[in-house]
């Protein structure tokens, strides 16, 4: 019984029915906002800097407050990391019922809380600040231009897969690797870096293989993105209402739908390709957009 109210098909028949409760062209926009979201999450493409030019691009802000829609953007990476949560169910269930008899199982988690504290720490004093000054379309695409040609340097230091990989699986990582990587997701507050690009690169940079690092970002993102979800709905639940479910839930079951799609395509693209195409993409985008910008042809507002 209890599988026929969670059924994908019930979830698209409640999708299909928001829009009827908020205005159609808003509900575009939310499904858009909810499908980049997922769809660029665990890409090292960054999400938050595709949601800011999607955003200035729809013009998002006209329909609801610039605040409203950036704790928007905060609340669906919820639907992402459900998606993560689902497809790595086993693991994660495996995991919590050995914290007290699997040693693998508490190394696992006491890492996943080294690396989790210091953007933890970070974004809790600074991200006012970060909002204020770098949530803007040219940050965002100087910050996917250097991000580019960091994973590119990356890779050619690299080449040869994983011959040069130190840390095979996440089970054989140490403190001082989750501290590495906690440290590099940190660089990640900065709109366009990308929290998993920092995180995966960040990890091949610190010896780990191409597969360890991409797991152990996926696992980190559960905290991180948590965190930041309920941080965010708590600090600024006076601006939200109950008319802003509808809103929230389209983007959340977009997010959570094109994230696990991305997440499976992800799982086997890195068993065969490198990262070299995403970073050709983040400094060709970035390039765009500043271009476009400059000349006029695209009115990138804040």
């Amino acid at each position: 019984m209890p599988g026929r109210y969670h059924s994908p098909r019930r979830l698209i028949s409640f999708l299909l029915l928001l829009p009827h409760y908020m205005d159609i062209i808003l509900a575009l926009k939310v499904l858009i906002m909810g499908l980049v979201e997922g769809f660029t999450e665990f890409l090292p493409i960054s999400s938050t800097g595709h949601l800011i030019l999607a955003g200035s691009l729809l013009d998002f802000t006209a329909d609801i407050t610039r605040e409203k829609a950036e704790v928007f953007e905060i609340a669906i990476q919820a639907g992402a990391i459900f998606a993560v949560c689902w497809e790595y169910r086993a693991r994660i269930g495996a995991v919590l019922r050995g914290l007290t008899s699997d040693p693998k199982a508490r190394k696992l988690v006491v890492n996943l809380v080294i690396a989790f504290v210091p953007a933890a720490l970070l974004g809790l004093f600074f991200s006012k600040m970060i909002k204020e000054k770098l949530f803007a379309p040219l940050p965002v695409a100087i910050a996917l231009i250097v991000g580019g040609f960091i994973i590119l340097w990356v890779e050619r230091r690299n080449k040869g897969g994983d011959r040069v990989a130190r840390v095979e699986s996440v089970d054989d990582m140490s403190a001082l690797d989750a501290l590495k990587i906690g440290i590099a997701q940190a660089f990640a507050l900065i709109p366009g870096t990308s929290r998993s690009g920092a995180t995966i690169i960040g990890g091949m940079m610190f010896g780990l293989s191409r597969k360890a690092a991409t797991e152990f970002s996926f696992f980190l993102a559960i905290p991180t993105l948590f965190a930041a979800t309920i941080y965010s709905l708590y600090k600024d639940r006076a601006l939200l209402s109950a008319a802003d479910i509808p809103l929230f839930s389209i983007g959340t079951i977009a997010a959570f739908v094109s994230a696990f799609l991305c997440v499976r395509w992800l799982l086997r693209y890195i068993s065969s390709h490198d990262f070299t195409a995403f970073a050709w993409y983040r400094i060709v985008f970035g390039l765009v957009v500043i271009v476009t910008g400059y000349t006029g042809w695209v009115n990138w507002t804040h």
